[in-house]
């Protein structure tokens, strides 16, 4: 037997991360045309719909299929030109599809009138839009009730996993391995968004991820004129240069110097000092002739050796400090292989015939 369609039914999706009753225009009208149902009290769009005359009623607790029922029911009794509007709960309501499918399935089935069921998309996420999940769940991991050790942390004791979490990031870049560096990437902003969090739990001067943000786009705009004002330039060479001297403006800097974080690795920081000087077309002291590494007998000699590695390593275009790392992780490659373990050492299983 063919089923008849009778009434609308809307299921309205929207999404928490857009702000509340940002709506499209199709979603507004329906709302203002039709019966508004939903599951959740506490959802965050209807405060907004309220406000804006739409009445809502709230069916909270009902199983997906006694759910689907309800609105079958409900689309059958309104008027032929009241759709009947469902206000999706923030998950999406995952569940109700299927049992609304059943449903409609079985109607149909009998002979009896069905509804025409339609999704309407009410609002959609913009780029980004996840950030705003991590912090709500930071703020979960912070709050009373949430995770002890998260409630324990400070500055200071979340030091060591930034500078773990940085070098994690480094080596996935430098081994290539950028499926892992979603991860990685992940896990260093979970220690930005950590930080700004305590920090705007002080009780002097406190503030915020969104202060974080918004200092950095200010700057990203300040020292970018040939794409937010009227500069204009020939290369990237050109940007850079730009760039260091807005940066001294800004800073207020006397010396090449200033600013250059004095705690970093020793190659980095020679790399960094001699790279200022290079830039700013300061002849600096040149570091003694390579040597022989034989012929280095002293801890200044030794210091002065290296220094002379890292100048010439910017003469190479040589990032001196990565490629340390490099040759470290081939010293490693050599000594698992000297010790008999295959290219799958992470369980440390000898090779055939190799010597454990």
């Amino acid at each position: 037997m063919t089923s008849v369609v009778a009434g609308r039914l809307v299921l309205l999706a929207t999404t928490h991360r857009s702000a509340p009753g940002a709506l499209t225009w199709p979603a507004w009208s329906v709302l203002f045309a039709g019966r508004v149902l939903a599951g959740d009290p506490t959802h965050p769009l209807l405060r907004y719909l309220t406000d804006a005359g739409v009445q809502v009623e709230v069916l909270p607790g009902s199983q997906p299929q006694r759910l689907a029922d309800t609105l079958l029911d409900a689309t059958a009794g309104a008027p032929p030109d009241v759709p009947v509007v469902w206000v999706s709960g923030v998950d999406g309501d995952p569940a109700l599809g299927p049992a609304l499918a059943a449903a409609v399935t079985a109607e149909a089935s009998a002979g009896r009138r069905v509804p025409e069921v339609e999704v309407l998309h009410g609002s959609h996420d913009l780029p980004g839009a996840r950030l705003l999940d991590l912090v709500t769940v930071m703020d979960q991991l912070r709050s009373p009730g949430g995770c002890p050790w998260d409630a324990e942390q400070t500055h200071t004791s979340l030091l060591p996993y930034l500078l773990e979490e940085t070098y994690e990031v480094a080596e996935a870049v430098e081994t290539g391995d950028f499926p892992h560096l979603r991860e990685e990437l992940g896990d260093l902003l979970l220690q930005v968004v950590f930080h700004a969090r305590l920090a705007e739990e002080a009780a002097e001067s406190p503030w915020s991820i969104d202060d974080v943000a918004a200092d950095i786009v200010d700057k990203l705009v300040r020292r970018h004129p040939h794409v937010f004002a009227s500069a204009s330039v020939s290369s990237a060479a050109e940007v850079k240069a730009n760039w260091e001297q807005l940066k001294a403006a800004e800073k207020g800097r006397q010396s090449v110097t200033d600013g250059v974080p004095l705690g970093q690795p020793a190659l980095a920081l020679a790399a960094a000092l001699l790279g200022r000087a290079q830039r700013t077309g300061l002849v600096a002291p040149p570091p003694n002739a390579l040597a022989a590494a034989s012929d280095v007998t002293d801890a200044e000699q030794v210091g002065d050796h290296l220094l002379a590695v890292v100048a010439r390593s910017l003469a190479l275009g040589v990032d001196a400090e990565a490629a340390l790392r490099a040759a470290a992780r081939r010293l490693r490659g050599a000594l698992i292989a000297a010790e008999g373990y295959g290219a799958e050492h992470d369980g440390l299983t000898p090779t055939p015939g190799g010597t454990a």
